[in-house]
Formats: C-alpha cells, structure tokens, sequence
C-alpha cells in the first residue's frame, strides 16, 4: 500500500487522539506500517543521495560505512560488529551532568545500583573475585566495555577491573563525558590496560577542558576517540573548536545516529521523525548531519576514521551478537523501545510541506475513513 501523504496525515492525527489504553484495528496497522514504509523509504532515498557524495565513502564488512584511515578503525567497533559483540561491564550508576539526548534523562537519581562491591556483566552481578572463574568457565569476548553511567564518577574501582581483564587479553573501551578526567586518573587507566577510551564530546557542548582531556589521555592510551550522538549542537560545535580537536591527535569519531526513548523524545518535540525498520525512532536530522560530516572528513582528508554509526549499523550489530550467541536464523534483539507507538511524534514530518513521499497511491477500498470495521 503506497498510502498518500495527505491520508497519512489524516489517519495518524486520528491515531494521536486516541486514549492510550485504545488498541488499533488491524486495517489500520497496515495503514501504520504503510506509512512509517513510506516515510523510510523517502528518509533512504535522501540519505543514499548524500552517500553519493562522498567519494571516499568505504564499507566495513557490509554492516556500516566510514571515511578515513581503516587503520584507525576504532577496534571496540570490530568487537561489536565482527566480534563477540559489546559485552558490556556495568558499575557506576550516576553521572555528574544531564544531557538532552540522554537515554536516563529525567531518571539519573533513579537508576537502580549495580550494589556495594558488585559488577554488572552479562545481566549477572560479579564480585572482583569472580572474575576468574567467569573467565575459567566461559569463552572471554573479543572485548569489553565499561559503560552506565559515568565511569570517572568512582574511577580508581575500575582499575582492578581492568588488570584482570588486560591479563586475559580481552580488548577493552570506555565511555565517558571526559569532564572529570584528569591526568592522573588517565594515566592509571593507561597503566591498568586499558586498551581504548570514547569520549562524549557533545556531552560538555565541546568544551575547552574535554578536549584537552582527549590530547591527555593520547598520550597514555593506544586509541582514544570522540562518540556522541550527532546532533546539531554538536556538529556546529565540532567545526569551532576543529583544529584544537585535531591537535589531540585522535584517532576515531564514531557519530551514533541518535534515537529516542520515552525518557528523552520529549526534549525533541516537534522534530521529523522517522522509525527505521519498527525499530529505533530517530530525528531525520541525525544521519543526515553524519553523512555532512564524513563528506567534509573525507574531502579534507582527516588523518583519522569516522564512523557512520546508524540504526542500520545498530540493526547489524544485533545480527551479529545474535548469531555469535547461538540464535537461530534471522533472531535478533533489535527493537522498538516503546512499548506503545508515539503516533503523534511523527505529525511533524507529515506535515511538512518540504517533505514528500516516493510514490503515493490512493487507499484501497476498505482502508478509506468509515470503511474499516474489523
């Protein structure tokens, strides 16, 4: 069904005013599908058309794209995509600053602990002496990573952590917002065996002290890279501090296509949305804004990689987690994150009058208004 853009429209106001607990007729969820079908295939078509701008635009394995040195490739991202997947390692359960895009936002003084002397990894709570006998029993991961919420909250509980893990010989990264960072807590992450450090540059708006912070810890850690959402506070951002940025010697920018959940979307009200696969929704703006990125990255010839890090790089992350875990065909965990479709964010997109379909077709019969029954 090639629904219109006009009836589109028409249905998802209808389908906006409807209270909450109101389940849809199945008719009208294809009528959903059709649309959400329609507004990604137009939000493809506009990105494809950017991706063909850039000449230099290189495929990892088929499951994302980059410009750049495939060299400074960040290897985390190999984990996740080739590997046995991100493995994450969860301690810390605060952070000290709140960004819009975060997926705690609004919640940062309601998330559960992982508890006193605990690690979270797998879903399964470790103490420090547990680390070797998970490590007897299981296959290591090809890496780690420590992540949730801000690491350099409680730093120095992470370096035992870590020692064990180098001595297995599993790669591990870090996330953080780099605002607490100092030398001295870069240095001993560096001495623990940290392998690799992602800094959420976008996180502190760019900021003078973050960016001296990466240029620090280049200088005791083997790989250390920027990963934000893409957003358009930070590219803007990027391009004022760019030669400051390229002076820390870098040697990645992983720019996450940023989606939504119901803790931060409403801090993005009124923007274009689209869903990609029924899975994560997203700004249109998001990738749109990347794919500008990479084009200048690879005309100026960056010495480092950037990575498109998208919905479809997230959709074959899971692939691949999935297959390595033993999943069946086709299995993966990809998914909404709503548990109800927010019918009324993609109102704006509808009713941009710049935006328009591919193709568009008039409702078959039993779709139109008053013709659904069942």
């Amino acid at each position: 069904m090639k629904i219109s853009k006009k009836d589109a429209l028409m249905w998802f106001e209808f389908f906006s005013a409807l209270p909450e607990d109101e389940e849809i007729l199945t008719k009208q969820q294809e009528i959903v599908y059709a649309t959400f079908a329609q507004i990604e295939a137009a939000i493809d078509h506009r990105n494809e058309l950017l991706m063909s701008q850039i000449k230099g635009l290189k495929t990892f394995g088929h499951k994302t794209y980059f410009v750049g040195d495939e060299n400074k490739f960040a290897r985390g991202c190999r984990s996740c995509l080739t590997g046995t997947g991100l493995s994450a390692i969860r301690k810390t359960n605060k952070c000290n600053i709140e960004c819009k895009f975060c997926y705690n936002y609004g919640e940062l003084d309601e998330v559960p602990p992982i508890g006193e002397g605990l690690w979270e990894i797998g879903g399964t709570k470790f103490y420090e002496k547990d680390i070797d006998l998970l490590l007897s029993i299981q296959q290591k991961p090809t890496g780690v990573s420590y992540v949730y919420l801000e690491p350099f909250m409680e730093i120095e509980k992470y370096y035992p952590i870590i020692k064990k893990f180098k001595n297995a010989q599993v790669h591990q990264h870090l996330y953080t917002n780099g605002t607490l960072a100092t030398e001295k807590t870069l240095k001993a992450l560096g001495e623990a065996g940290l392998n690799e450090i992602r800094f959420n540059l976008g996180a502190s708006n760019c900021s003078d002290k973050v960016i001296k912070n990466i240029k620090i810890a280049k200088k005791y850690i083997k790989n250390v890279g920027i990963e934000t959402p893409m957003t358009p506070e930070f590219f803007h951002g990027f391009f004022k501090k760019k030669e400051a940025i390229f002076d820390t010697k870098l040697d990645f920018i992983n720019c996450a296509e940023l989606h939504l959940n119901a803790n931060n979307i409403d801090n993005y009200f009124g923007e274009s949305m689209y869903i990609c696969r029924h899975g994560y929704i997203s700004p249109i703006w998001s990738r749109e804004l990347t794919l500008r990125f990479m084009q200048i990255a690879d005309e100026e010839n960056w010495d480092l990689a950037v990575h498109d890090c998208s919905n479809h790089t997230k959709f074959a992350r899971s692939l691949n987690l999935s297959s390595k875990e033993g999943g069946w065909f086709g299995a993966s965990n990809y998914g909404c994150e709503f548990t109800r479709i927010p019918y009324s964010v993609f109102l704006p997109i509808l009713r941009d009058e710049n935006f328009e379909f591919l193709s568009e077709e008039e409702l078959p019969t039993g779709y139109k208004p008053g013709e659904i029954t069942f």
